[in-house]
């Protein structure tokens, strides 16, 4: 299937690794251009040598509230242009709610929705411009509330309201605004919680991915570049009735409606 991105250029946030990667190969392989952005300039390094298309590398921490216009303004003179936004960095601490001190709250909003919020208005004029679209890689904690992940739960419903907000000032501007949420997806991030759960239940390593997913009640993690793929896909003008639409890619583990 042709996804007619070919030659549109893309901003892709935490690129250097885990979901962010993936994604930055699967545009990369549809022919856009790419901005990718992380902290860590050796990583994006490889994600650019790596890639067949033209790649700019930003190193930078989006927790600065100057960093996203900076990035945008970097895109904007490399290429000329922006088609497509993704948010995806961003990680928050795990805890007893009652341990959790307000730093670690403050981080947690500082990357993934200040992050996402000021990338976004930054690159609005660019994006309508291009007639663009913007996708928030956010999280299935967004939906579901559980105690060890408040951090990370209000992170994401913040997000996800923001989603729907400039969805709906998108459909004046010419602006598509989606997102997707994550379920168990078998990153580094999560290979280290796999390892954590094989230690206190005493099982192999091997073994303990698929005992863990069934504990979650579903039947295997997912693949990062299972979410790459529907980023394409909603980057494109296949998706072009798809505007605040929040997609759920967890292995049937969310059981809300």
């Amino acid at each position: 299937m042709n996804l007619q991105l070919n030659d549109k250029v893309a901003i892709v946030t935490g690129a250097s690794r885990g979901i962010g990667r993936s994604i930055a190969k699967i545009l990369a392989a549809e022919g856009m251009r790419l901005v990718v952005v992380s902290r860590s300039q050796k990583q994006l390094e490889e994600v650019r040598e790596s890639s067949r298309v033209e790649t700019l590398v930003v190193a930078t921490d989006l927790r600065d509230p100057d960093a996203p216009a900076a990035v945008v303004a970097a895109a904007i003179a490399r290429f000329g242009q922006i088609d497509l936004l993704v948010n995806n960095a961003g990680a928050t601490k795990r805890g007893d709610f009652l341990t959790l001190p307000d730093a670690d709250w403050m981080d947690g909003f500082a990357l993934k929705f200040f992050g996402a919020m000021r990338l976004s208005r930054a690159t609005w004029p660019y994006l309508k411009k291009s007639q663009g679209s913007i996708v928030n890689i956010v999280g299935i904690g967004g939906r579901t509330g559980s105690e060890e992940f408040t951090i990370g739960g209000s992170v994401n419903s913040a997000l996800l309201n923001l989603t729907k907000s400039l969805a709906d000032r998108g459909v004046r501007d010419g602006i598509r605004v989606n997102a997707i949420n994550p379920g168990s997806i078998l990153t580094e991030r999560l290979q280290t919680r796999v390892e954590s759960y094989a230690s206190q239940h005493g099982i192999d390593e091997s073994t303990a991915p698929a005992l863990m997913a069934q504990s979650f009640g579903v039947a295997r993690f997912g693949d990062p570049e299972e979410i790459a793929q529907m980023v394409a896909f909603l980057a494109s003008p296949i998706a072009g009735f798809c505007q605040g639409s929040i997609i759920d890619i967890d292995g049937g583990q969310t059981r809300t409606l």
